[in-house]
């Protein structure tokens, strides 16, 4: 079961770091699912995310207070505006826009109402 639950947390490593480069893709919660995965499975891959410069921060601060730092709310806000903005010029149809715009609306209150990291 440890193998299985390594696999995930370095899958999840795997896919924040494409979403460093890739806007429309999220870092953050995969970093979380990380986390969670590795504390499960190697003590040394958690330690590793958790020390890490740039992923540690993020974690530490959304295990101990589900704190979000400024600069990522601020990136997350640019990603779902990118996201919305491309259906609307690829002219989604309205109904799915108004589901986007309800999804999206209700992730940005959620991570806007975090305390800052």
């Amino acid at each position: 079961m440890h193998y299985l639950w390594a696999t995930m947390g370095l899958i999840c490593v795997a896919l924040a770091m494409i979403g460093v480069v890739l806007p429309l893709l999220p870092t953050v919660p995969f970093l979380l699912l990380a986390a969670f995965f590795f504390a499960r499975s190697s003590t040394r891959l958690h330690t590793w995310l958790l020390t890490h410069r740039t992923f540690g921060p993020l974690i530490v601060d959304w295990q101990s207070s589900g704190a979000i730092r400024p600069a990522a709310k601020k990136a997350a806000t640019l990603s779902v505006a990118a996201v919305f903005g491309l259906s609307v010029l690829v002219s989604v149809p309205v109904h799915v826009l108004i589901i986007q715009a309800v999804t999206l609306g209700a992730v940005m209150i959620f991570i806007w109402s975090r305390p800052s990291g």
